[in-house]
């Protein structure tokens, strides 16, 4: 009777399993098996128990058997088995982005909420990042691609992650595993669940992974120690309780907690420009990659520069309630109610010009990094009958984010800053007259500009060594140079609902509606902390005996290597307060005609959401800071036409479904060499094709599951006029037309299962799991040198067991083949400039634009894992 309760349609798929198992006493609770048929494949895509076939949306579907296999363990390892999908991490594992369809919102500011959504049991993730670690056990993974503009807590633009882990169990039972593997890997993790009473159980599950890093580094001028970058060392814990008090109720309440303590990120030099020469002199050792011929591209190399430590420390903790309760008044209504909280903090140090000299640096001492806490709260009413499926929910959350950011400036700032000062010098006066024994302008000449009270002739006795004028020295302060303080709060508020319509046997109509209500308020402190400031000041202040003494075309290019936004007094004790409220309306429309019984066609229309937000960093334009953090919000109309068929007797799977997606206000974030700004694009388009397969094939212990992505993206056609900050279109230059960052055109995926007895009491099997990625451009201003050429990942393993799982012995590799390829491609800070000022056309269309000729860029590169490999011995109880 219990069970029957339960199994209700909009119980969640992880309390429906635990009730199973403890009711029905089904041993598979403690094993891997999957499904055998296309119809034990069930998916809570509209928040409500239907198999994978029914649902009118696109859904990659992963079972626990096939997220083991392929080695997943967190959404990162997701992506091979996932067509259309990939995840990137940049300079921390605070900053991780997921991507659907070649849409994305890039990391680096805590600002932005994420347009692939990540919900871990019911609980929204507010940012890729938080929702990042050991997922400890799934029960199953769904992918939804496209926009869910009605049922997934916050609005996602692009997709959701749906992540389902086991729940607790009324069999005891026990598992555990011990991993070993190269560059030092050690992992141990065990679990254990059952009862406490009749009508309580219980889970626990706890994992200790460490690893050493993939980078070798180059320390230089030090005083870094460690000489690799990019290792593992984190600790998760999770334990659950699951209470059915009687037959028309179940709670599940699960707390957990991650702690890492790690040291990551260094970039590698994938072009180095004329820069590198003298950032080499300047580290004790050799500082940086030398230039190749022609400032080419360079080789594939694993070798960093870093002179600071790139430490991190991350801490993820929270606790989430989940009630249903049958109805039998409402005619069996089920109401469920989710609650949690959450508290996720992270402390990072970074060395930021990523090479061996002591330029510019972030130290940890609670001075940089950021922190989201937010609490949650879902209602859903859900109910049915023989014609019509009904669902109506509110949703509401608090969340404060905050931010704290600073700047040390390195012994060898002063001395680089000088250097390229001495550049642009020599450029301005090239043409100008030469006094007789004039001595050519050298850094130490520079500080002239920084001297109060100077006339025209005294600059220009100064530059060209009138011994009248000595030269001063140039006024930076070694050590911190700012530290700023942001907060955000944020309260959101949204009513929801999501019906079908059973018109015939046939033929489903869906309406889902959704009006969210956000309001943020931004308050931040921007304050100097040495006198660096003052010499951006005094450089100001003689702008118009620069401009004299070399022109006017000369001085923004002086002033802004004075007043770079670390070392610019206008920041000085400098307050932010800005608040923002929007209302939106998103949902979708759907229709689903069953031709036959193995057949489902369907169309629909969706309308997604991604709110506003502010930049927390420090932004400038003309050495100016901007007056306005603000960006607005991102809107997408997607429209989707596909066909699902379940065939050979019901073990085949083929779905596909073409797609066009139009986003408004693309949240684009882009690195521009000093900071992260962001500069919503007017128009992004995305269409193509998603196609799946799955075939559990007439070979006993066989199947094989994979996909297709084909994907027309592109920017529409914008001029600076369109954006909202028009002095960012330099770096946007290359946008209009283009295809988008991380949009390749083919993306495919594959994996193969075997996994059979062989007699004795032993079983044996192996996995195949590989993913391949057309080329794509991995920066988002799209310059050339972060283009990715097409490559292919593969992770293998091979298994030995006891027939009943009792142990099992796996053998693995991860990337196999030790493809060599970058996540993200990026501008090495301070060191060249990619978009020179050419005049290359007329009209609207006049500006800045990319010349490859005038490109003098520095370019780094956050690389792809190695080739990794293993053994690992399971037990289970």
């Amino acid at each position: 009777m219990r069970l029957n309760n339960i199994l209700r349609t909009t119980a969640s798929a992880a309390v429906v399993g635990a009730v199973a198992f403890g009711f029905a006493g089904v041993a598979a609770a403690q094993d891997s098996q999957g499904p055998t048929t296309i119809d034990d494949i069930i998916v809570t895509a509209q928040k409500r128990e239907q198999n994978l076939q029914d649902v009118p949306i696109v859904v990659t579907s992963l079972a626990a058997e096939t997220l083991q296999d392929a080695g997943v363990r967190d959404i990162k390892d997701l992506q091979i088995l996932t067509p259309g999908m990939t995840v990137t991490s940049t300079s921390s594992e605070a900053s991780t982005t997921a991507r659907i369809r070649g849409v994305g919102t890039v990391g680096d500011n805590p600002g932005l909420e994420s347009s692939v959504g990540v919900v871990i049991d019911g609980v929204y993730r507010s940012r890729n990042s938080v929702g990042f670690g050991d997922l400890g056990e799934m029960s199953r993974i769904e992918v939804l691609k496209g926009p869910q503009g009605t049922l997934f807590g916050k609005n996602t633009s692009a997709g959701v992650i749906n992540i389902i882990t086991e729940a607790p169990s009324f069999t005891p039972g026990a598992n555990g595993e011990i991993t070993l593997g190269n560059y030092g890997a050690v992992g141990i993790s065990g679990s254990l669940t059952g009862p406490i009473t009749d009508q309580l159980a219980f889970r626990l599950y706890g994992a200790r992974r460490e690893r050493d890093g993939f980078y070798d580094v180059n320390i230089g001028d030090g005083p870094r120690a460690e000489t690799d970058d990019q290792n593992q060392n984190f600790t998760t814990l999770r334990g659950q309780l699951l209470w059915l008090p009687n037959d028309n109720t179940s709670v599940r309440l699960i707390a957990d907690y991650s702690q890492r303590d790690e040291y990551c990120c260094v970039g590698v030099q994938i072009r180095s420009g004329p820069t590198a020469a003298f950032i080499d002199l300047l580290a004790t050792g050799p500082g940086i990659t030398p230039p190749a011929p022609g400032f080419g591209a360079l080789p594939f190399s694993r070798q960093a520069y870093s002179n600071r430590p790139t430490s991190q420390d991350i801490d993820d903790m929270g606790v989430s309630l989940e009630a249903n309760i049958d109805l039998p008044s409402l005619g069996g209504a089920t109401l469920t109610s989710v609650t949690s909280w959450r508290d996720w903090n992270s402390e990072l140090a970074q060395d930021i010009d990523y090479t061996g000299a002591d330029i510019a640096y972030r130290r940890q001492d609670g001075e940089n990094g950021y922190g989201v806490e937010n609490l949650t709260q879902e209602f859903r009413l859900a109910g049915q009958n023989d014609s019509f499926d009904w669902l109506f929910g509110l949703f509401a959350t608090t969340e404060t984010i905050d931010r704290r950011d600073t700047f040390y400036t390195g012994a060898d700032y002063g001395s680089y800053i000088s250097f390229l000062l001495t550049a642009q010098l020599n450029a301005a006066t090239a043409g100008l007259p030469t006094p007789p024994g004039a001595i050519p302008i050298s850094p130490a000449r520079i500080g002239c500009f920084t001297a109060p009270g100077q006339t025209v002739p005294q600059l220009q006795g100064c530059l060209y060594g009138n011994p009248a004028t000595p030269p001063t020295g140039i006024g930076f302060v070694n050590g911190q140079s700012y530290r700023d303080t942001y907060e955000q709060t944020s309260d959101s508020f949204a009513i929801f609902t999501n019906n079908t319509w059973h018109v015939t046997e046939q033929l489903d109509l869906t309406l889902g509606l959704r009006y969210t209500m956000d309001e943020k308020s931004l308050d931040g402190h921007q304050q100097n902390t040495n006198n660096s400031g003052n010499t951006c000041a005094a450089a100001v202040g003689n702008a118009a005996v620069i401009g004299g003494a070399l022109g006017a075309g000369a001085v923004p290019g002086i002033l802004g290597a004075f007043c770079l936004p670390f070392t610019n007094a206008a920041f000085n004790n400098r307050t932010v307060a800005e608040s923002h409220d929007d209302g939106e309306l998103s949902g979708t429309v759907k229709a689903a005609y069953r031709i036959n019984d193995s057949i489902l066609a369907y169309v629909s229309y969706a309308r997604g959401y991604k709110s506003f937000g502010f930049n927390m960093d420090r932004v400038q334009v003309a050495n100016v800071p901007v007056a306005s953090l603000f960006f607005p919000s991102e809107t997408v109309d997607s429209y989707e036409a596909g066909v699902k068929m379940t065939l050979v007797d019901r073990t085949l799977l083929l779905n596909a479904t073409y797609f066009d997606q139009t986003f408004q206000d693309f949240q684009l974030n882009t690195f521009n060499g000093v900071g992260f700004t962001v500069e919503p694009i007017p128009e992004l388009t995305s269409r193509g094709i998603d196609a799946d397969m799955m075939w559990f094939t007439p070979v006993e212990g066989l199947s094989l599951q994979g996909g297709v992505t084909w994907t027309d993206a592109e920017y529409g056609n914008f001029t600076a006029a369109d954006l909202q900050v028009p002095a960012n279109f330099p770096a946007a230059s290359l946008l209009p037309g283009s295809r988008p960052s991380f949009a390749p055109e083919w993306s495919a995926s594959m994996s193969v299962n075997f996994d059979r007895s062989i007699g004795h009491g032993l079983r044996a099997g192996f996995s195949l799991a590989g993913k391949y990625m057309s080329e794509y451009n991995t920066g988002s201003d799209l310059l050339p040198f972060k283009l990715q050429d097409a490559f292919t990942t593969l992770n293998g393993r091979i298994m030995v067991g006891a027939e009943d799982e009792g142990w099992t012995l796996e053998v693995w590799g991860q990337n196999l083949t030790d493809e060599q390829y970058m996540q993200v491609g990026f501008n090495a800070p301070l060191q060249g400039t990619a978009f020179q000022t050419t005049q290359t056309a007329s009209g609207p269309y006049a500006g800045t634009y990319y010349d490859p000729a005038r490109d003098t860029q520095t370019y780094n590169a956050f690389m792809g894992q190695p080739r990794t490999y293993g053994a690992t011995l399971r037990f289970q109880y």
